[in-house]
């Protein structure tokens, strides 16, 4: 995506707090839907965030200011939906369902993500901190050099300390991640180090630059308890 076009469209991505985590041409085994026409689209754009990225930005918002449901969905699907306009774009999130969209896995073949112990993606620049905000699909065979099928950080990773970094020992390596037992240590200890951030997270060496301050991690944990 190195033409004119391409750079208006990343600066005002970046400047409305979300970035282009990667992308590839889709076949018919990624179940990308069909756009405009009944054709099928020949780029697959994944757009993320993150804390540093997104935060100041969406505080500015008037969807952080309204107290309605869903601030940050709310954002991202008016901001984005203006930039697919702007660019000829079709659009898909992944809080959008069911049925949902196989985010994950169009994510994994962008490159350089991989599977973390405890579910969610890692990357190799932002660690686990990139958040999957929404895919634009082109009916135009876009560039996208972006490393498609590179692998991530978690398959060469020997220490691991996300295992050992949650307080109740929700993350297990042959189980995954406990999500009722966190939310019920979330909901009965209201101090503890959590609610600033998944401390299973935190622990991971990768991307500690992206990630969030203590007031974005409480607004994310709250969301993910259902209080925001």
């Amino acid at each position: 995506m190195n033409t004119p076009a391409a750079t208006r469209f990343s600066e005002k991505l970046v400047a409305a707090g979300f970035l282009l985590v990667g992308g590839f041409q889709p076949d018919s085994t990624d179940h990308v839907p069909e756009i405009g026409g009944g054709s099928a689209p020949k780029t697959l754009l994944i757009i993320g965030s993150t804390g540093p990225s997104l935060w100041p930005v969406f505080k500015a918002a008037p969807e952080a200011q309204d107290g309605q449901p869903d601030p940050m969905d709310r954002y991202t699907r008016r901001v984005l939906s203006k930039l697919a306009a702007d660019f000829a774009f079709e659009l898909l999130f992944p809080f959008d369902g069911p049925p949902y969209h196989p985010f994950q896995k169009w994510a994994l073949k962008c490159g350089g993500f991989s599977q973390s112990p405890f579910g969610l993606l890692t990357h190799t620049t932002y660690g686990p901190w990139a958040g999957l905000r929404a895919a634009f699909l082109s009916a135009d065979e876009l560039d996208t050099s972006t490393g498609e099928g590179t692998p991530g950080p978690c398959l060469t990773c020997q220490e691991k300390p996300c295992l050992t970094a949650c307080p109740v020992n929700a993350i297990q390596l042959d189980t995954g991640y406990d999500v009722p037992h966190c939310l019920e240590y979330l909901r009965s200890t209201p101090y503890a180090g959590c609610w600033t951030g998944c401390q299973a997270r935190r622990a991971c060496p990768v991307g500690k630059d992206h990630g969030p301050n203590a007031t974005t991690g409480r607004f994310h944990v709250q969301s993910f308890v259902g209080l925001a």
